[in-house]
């Protein structure tokens, strides 16, 4: 596999929640990879239990030279548990910005309770400033102020595809881009 500066961020559904599986397959092949988990609370024999899981259902990113990604995905033959997510305007496989994929990984990382994703992204979320995050554990990171739950957060947009929101920002903490 090629460590060229090529390599981008492919966003790809991987079938019946096997997500932590084919990213094995992809680690152990070399790729590098990112999987958002979270907490979950579950009820098991009356007791409360927290897991790790995977944030959002089937969905596993993959930074790659396209080519080295479409040889290991037909070398699984049919039996290949993923594909592409589809750009539907370009008819391309979506590539996740490398700037936009370290503030999603960054903000999805801290595991905060309060980080939100977001599938349906409406045009109203779309319309607040553009920051940057000056400090706190989301110190760096670029994207829309909004207000979720009553409180100030940034939003990191992957475009086509979902958004994650920061946990609480203090307006001092923001900068205008």
């Amino acid at each position: 596999m090629s460590d060229r500066d090529d390599r981008r961020w492919y966003a790809i559904r991987v079938t019946y929640s096997r997500e932590l599986k084919f990213q094995a397959l992809l680690q152990e092949a070399g790729f590098q990879t990112f999987v958002p988990m979270c907490r979950r609370t579950f009820e098991r024999q009356g007791q409360k239990v927290v897991k790790v899981v995977p944030a959002v259902s089937n969905l596993c990113f993959v930074k790659a030279l396209r080519d080295d990604l479409d040889l290991f995905m037909k070398s699984m033959g049919e039996g290949c548990p993923a594909r592409f997510i589809w750009d539907k305007s370009t008819r391309q496989p979506i590539v996740v910005p490398d700037k936009a994929m370290e503030d999603f990984i960054k903000i999805a990382m801290c595991m905060v309770d309060d980080v939100i994703y977001i599938k349906e992204i409406s045009a109203r979320l779309r319309e607040g400033a553009r920051v940057r995050v000056k400090s706190g554990p989301f110190a760096g990171i670029e994207g829309t102020v909004i207000r979720v739950k009553r409180s100030r957060r940034v939003m990191v947009e992957l475009p086509g595809m979902l958004a994650i929101a920061t946990a609480f920002v203090k307006p001092e903490e923001l900068e205008i881009l």
